[in-house]
């Protein structure tokens, strides 16, 4: 017979590694569930800092800019909208047809130094780009206070 010393963090060990499988199970059923959805479509994003502007670029193939809302609210930027793209082939023997449809929405929250009136947006090529301004600052000068 073997003896062996009492440790109750093994208990615990134990636990941890019970909730570990649980995560992984739930996990796996949400990847699933995102891969054959039809609202999956999550588009790319760049962004970068500019000398005078930030600029956010939102790969968006296909899509026309009527179907893309951008807003601003509480210093938080959002660009939502819809994707519908169609393919239709007819040939003699098949008619085929894939369509993909979904909405997205992407959000950024913006520093607070940013002209909020000015921001612009612009797409070409698929690509849409959102230019925000920075705010201009009073050129800091250094001051010399004299103590009393």
């Amino acid at each position: 017979m073997l003896i062996t010393r009492y440790n109750p963090f093994n208990d615990f060990r134990d636990l941890r590694r019970s909730f570990d499988i649980v995560n992984s199970i739930i996990s796996g059923v949400e990847a699933k569930k995102d891969e054959n959805s039809l609202v999956a479509f999550v588009p790319s994003v760049n962004t970068r800092e500019g000398e005078d502007a930030y600029y956010v670029e939102v790969d968006l193939p296909g899509i026309k800019k009527e179907d893309i809302d951008i807003d601003v609210e509480d210093n938080v930027l959002t660009i939502s909208g819809e994707r519908k793209f169609s393919k239709e082939e007819k040939e003699n023997d098949y008619y085929r047809i894939e369509s993909q449809y979904g909405k997205f929405s992407r959000s950024f929250s913006l520093p607070e130094k940013v002209d909020v009136e000015n921001i612009h947006a612009e797409s070409k090529d698929g690509v849409l780009e959102v230019v925000v301004p920075k705010l201009k600052e009073a050129e800091k000068k250094a001051k010399k206070i004299k103590i009393k």
